[in-house]
């Protein structure tokens, strides 16, 4: 990863840095006892009835300070900081040399590159005269279809390009074919702030916090289906949340742990998925934080 550590971030340029793009937002349930291990001790992990909110934010940016480029965050869990809670990313994973260094550096992101590949299976004519040929024969078929008609199914495929780390995960994004937007439908636009931890890593081991204010149309949708290699293995085998930590599949350095553990919260069980559909994201400069008495307070300084 020498190239990307030799290339500057200097495309970003003073913050707050813009980001123009869609995304998914995805939370899944993770054993908190397993995300714990995967958290700064400085930080108390939300959790009840043994579990954590977790989950990933993949998004595709059409614009952002570095151009075009695709972005995936894997989230261990929730950590609090008084007076709110804020998300622990275990792993981010983008296609931009540049994306790349600039999250190591700059806001202490665990950052990888990674190569996003996306197909689209569409449903063929015939099966759509099939489906609508009453409708063909009164003059509206071509323009209207339900939400049970044949499905354009995406799927993105992100492999990790650093040898090691052998991140191998499918993204299944299965959405209706209409015409009219039926099973569609946004609410107006939200604004949100989703505030974050992060640093504790070999780039930068400062504890960091920084704020992505999102502006967005949101839709509730069905989760994302992800399958993918468990990368301590050498088959295609697909693995739960419940299969980590088995003394078959343990990692022998906690590089190779951290990953098994983040492609372990892609494929526990999701609880809700949001679309941002028009989005445009401000993040801030990270501010540095500091203990005092037992808690972690935000100094005036920032990250430039």
């Amino acid at each position: 990863m020498e190239a990307v550590e030799a290339k500057a971030s200097s495309g970003y340029g003073k913050p707050p840095w813009v980001f123009r793009g869609s995304a998914w937002y995805q939370l899944h349930l993770v054993k908190a006892e397993k995300a714990r291990a995967y958290i700064p001790k400085e930080f108390k992990l939300v959790e009840a009835f043994g579990y954590t909110l977790g989950g990933f934010f993949l998004a595709s940016y059409e614009d952002s300070p570095v151009g075009v480029f695709d972005e995936l965050v894997v989230i261990a869990g929730l950590v609090w900081n008084r007076p709110t809670s804020c998300a622990w990313a275990t792993r981010v994973y983008v296609n931009n040399d540049e994306a790349c260094y600039h999250g190591r550096k700059e806001v202490g992101l665990p950052s990888q590159m990674a190569r996003f590949s996306k197909t689209i299976t569409a449903i063929s004519r015939q099966q759509r005269e099939i489906k609508s040929g009453f409708l063909n024969r009164i003059g509206i078929g071509a323009k209207y279809s339900t939400p049970k008609d044949p499905l354009n199914v995406q799927v993105t495929k992100i492999k990790c390009l650093d040898a090691e780390d052998t991140c191998n995960i499918n993204i299944s994004l299965t959405s209706p074919v209409s015409a009219l937007g039926i099973g569609h439908w946004m609410g107006p636009t939200t604004r949100m702030s989703l505030p974050s931890f992060s640093g504790a890593t070999e780039y930068n081991p400062n504890l960091l916090k920084y704020s992505c204010q999102i502006e967005c149309r949101v839709q509730a949708l069905k989760p994302l289906k992800v399958s993918g290699a468990f990368p301590s293995t050498n088959d295609d085998t697909e693995l739960s949340l419940e299969d980590y930590g088995s003394s078959s599949h343990v990692a022998k350095d906690h590089e190779n742990d951290a990953q098994n553990f983040s492609t372990c919260v892609m494929l526990s069980k999701p609880i809700l998925a949001l679309k941002f559909n028009q989005m445009l994201m401000q993040v801030e400069a990270p501010l540095v934080l500091s203990q005092c008495s037992n808690s972690l307070e935000t100094t005036v300084s920032s990250v430039p």
